[in-house]
C-alpha cells in the first residue's frame, strides 16, 4: 500500500486510509493533554487543576494563531499545487512558517505580562491566582513551537506525509506523558512540573518537522527562501478565520462557561467541566482529524475543477461523519462514569456532578461533526466568509446565548445541555449553507 496523492480518485477506502493519521493524530494530541490533566488532579489537587482550566482558555486564545495559518496556508498552498505551480507553493508554506514564528514570538511577551490580570478577571482568588500565573507563564515560554506543531500538522498532510505528522505527534505526546510521570509522580515537582513537561513536547513537537522540511528528502514541500508576500498573507489569514474564530471563540465560551459554573457549583463546577473538556477533546479529535485531513483533498480538487471528485468527497465524508456521530455519542454515554472516574474518584460528590454533566453534554456528539466539517470545507474551498460566518455563530453566537439563558431554567444542568443546543441550531444552519453554496462550487449538483 503505497502513498496516496491528492489528485487521485478517493473511494471510502482509500478517503479512510488518508485521514486516519491525522484522526489519530487529533485523537492522540487530545489524549495527551487529557494525561496532563489526570497527573495535575490525581498528584497535585484538586485547586491546581482548578487553576489549570481556568487559565487554559486564555493560553489557548494565544496559541490560536498556529491553527489559522495551518488550516487557512494549507488551503492555499494545496489549491497552488493544484494549479500545477509547485514552486510558489514552497515559498507560500516557507513564508508562513517564517510568518508563524514572528507572531508567536510577540504574542508569548504579551501573555506572560498580561497573565495575572487576566487570572484575576477570570475569577481566580487566594491560591488558584498563584497557580494559574505559574502554569501560563511557563507555558508561554513555549508559544512558538506549540503554534508551529498546529501548523504543521496541516501541512503534512497537504504534503502528502500524514503517517509522518502522525508520528512526529506521537513523539510529543510520548515525551509529555514519561515527564509527566517523572516530574510530577516522582519528583513531586507540582503544577511546575506538569507546565515543563508540556513545554519540553512542544519543542519536540516542532524541531522535527522545522529539520525535515528543510533537509533534502523527496517530500512535496520544502523550506526555502521567501519573500513577504501580504495578499497571500491576507488569504490565510481570510481563508483561516474560521479556525481562528472556532478557537478564539472556545476560549472565550470556556470562560463565560466557568463563570457561570463558580456562580452554580463552585471550584467544583470548574474542575467537573475541566474533566467534560479534556474527554471532550478526545471525540472531537475525530471530527477534526477527520476535516484537516480531508481539507487538502478538497482544496487540490477545487484547484484543479474536478467537480465529479468534490461531488464524490462531499457525499462520502456525510457517510462517515454520520456513521461516527452515532458511535461516539453511545460510547460517550455509556462510558461517562468510568471516564470521570479517572479523573476524581477521589471525591464522591465531584464524580457524580461530572458524570451526570458529561452525558448531557454528550448528546452534542450527534450533530458537532457535521458542523465542524462544514466549516473546514469551505475553509479547503478558499471561502473563508462562509467559513468563518459558520464559526463564528457555532461557537461564539449560539454558545453565549445557551448558557446565558439555558442557566435561568435548568440551573447547572442548563450549563450542560447549553452545548447541545448550540450545536443543534448550528446543524440547521450548516445545512442552509451547503445548500445554498452547492451551484457555485459544484459538490451537490
Amino acid at each position: 500500500m503505497g502513498l496516496l496523492s491528492l489528485s487521485e480518485h478517493f473511494t471510502y477506502s482509500k478517503l479512510c486510509r488518508f485521514t486516519f493519521p491525522s484522526i489519530v493524530m487529533m485523537i492522540f494530541t487530545s489524549v495527551y493533554g487529557v494525561v496532563d490533566g489526570i497527573f495535575v488532579s490525581n498528584f497535585v489537587g484538586k485547586t491546581p487543576f482548578a487553576a489549570v482550566n481556568l487559565i487554559m482558555p486564555f493560553v489557548m486564545v494565544f496559541g490560536a494563531i498556529g491553527f489559522m495559518i495551518g488550516s487557512g496556508g494549507s488551503a492555499l498552498v494545496s489549491k497552488t499545487l493544484g494549479e500545477g505551480n509547485t514552486k510558489r507553493a514552497n515559498e507560500l508554506f516557507s513564508m508562513l512558517v517564517y510568518l508563524s514564528i514572528l507572531l508567536s514570538v510577540v504574542l508569548s511577551v504579551v501573555a506572560i505580562v498580561l497573565m495575572e490580570p487576566i487570572a484575576i478577571l477570570l475569577g481566580a482568588e487566594g491560591e488558584m491566582v498563584g497557580y494559574c500565573v505559574t502554569y501560563g507563564r511557563i507555558l508561554m515560554t513555549s508559544l512558538t513551537p506549540f503554534v508551529l506543531q498546529y501548523v504543521f500538522q496541516s501541512f503534512f498532510i497537504t504534503a502528502e506525509r500524514p503517517t509522518l505528522g502522525l508520528l512526529v505527534t506521537v513523539a510529543a505526546g510520548l515525551t509529555n506523558i514519561t515527564l509527566d510521570a517523572v516530574f510530577v509522580a516522582g519528583l513531586n515537582w507540582g503544577l511546575e512540573g506538569a507546565a515543563a513537561a508540556t513545554v519540553i513536547s512542544q519543542f519536540v513537537g516542532a524541531i522535527i518537522p522545522l529539520v525535515y522540511f528543510r533537509l533534502p528528502n523527496t517530500c512535496t514541500l520544502k523550506l526555502t527562501r521567501a519573500k513577504f508576500d501580504a495578499k497571500a498573507i491576507f488569504q490565510t489569514c481570510t481563508n483561516g478565520s474560521s479556525e481562528l474564530m472556532t478557537n478564539i471563540s472556545i476560549s472565550l465560551v470556556n470562560m463565560l462557561y466557568n463563570v457561570q459554573l463558580i456562580r452554580f457549583a463552585g471550584e467544583d463546577g470548574v474542575a467537573a467541566y475541566g474533566v467534560i473538556m479534556y474527554v471532550n477533546f478526545i471525540f472531537i479529535g475525530v471530527f477534526v482529524g477527520y476535516s484537516i485531513g480531508s481539507a487538502p483533498i478538497v482544496g487540490y480538487h477545487f484547484g484543479a475543477q474536478n467537480h465529479d471528485e468534490l461531488k464524490s468527497l462531499f457525499s462520502k465524508s456525510l457517510v462517515l461523519l454520520g456513521g461516527a456521530s452515532l458511535v461516539l455519542t453511545v460510547l460517550a454515554e455509556l462510558l461517562a462514569g468510568l471516564l470521570a472516574g479517572i479523573f476524581v474518584s477521589y471525591d464522591l460528590a465531584l464524580l457524580e456532578m461530572t458524570r451526570r454533566g458529561f452525558r448531557i453534554y454528550s448528546v452534542a456528539f450527534l450533530m458537532m461533526g457535521f458542523n465542524i466539517f462544514a466549516s473546514a470545507f469551505f475553509t479547503a474551498l478558499n471561502d473563508g466568509l462562509v467559513s468563518a460566518f459558520l464559526s463564528f455563530l457555532r461557537t461564539l453566537v449560539f454558545q453565549i446565548a445557551a448558557v446565558l439563558i439555558l442557566p435561568i431554567f435548568l440551573e447547572l444542568d442548563g450549563v450542560w445541555w447549553s452545548i447541545a443546543a448550540a450545536e443543534g441550531v448550528a446543524l440547521v444552519v450548516s445545512g442552509i449553507c451547503f445548500w445554498k453554496f452547492s451551484g457555485k462550487y459544484h459538490y451537490l449538483d
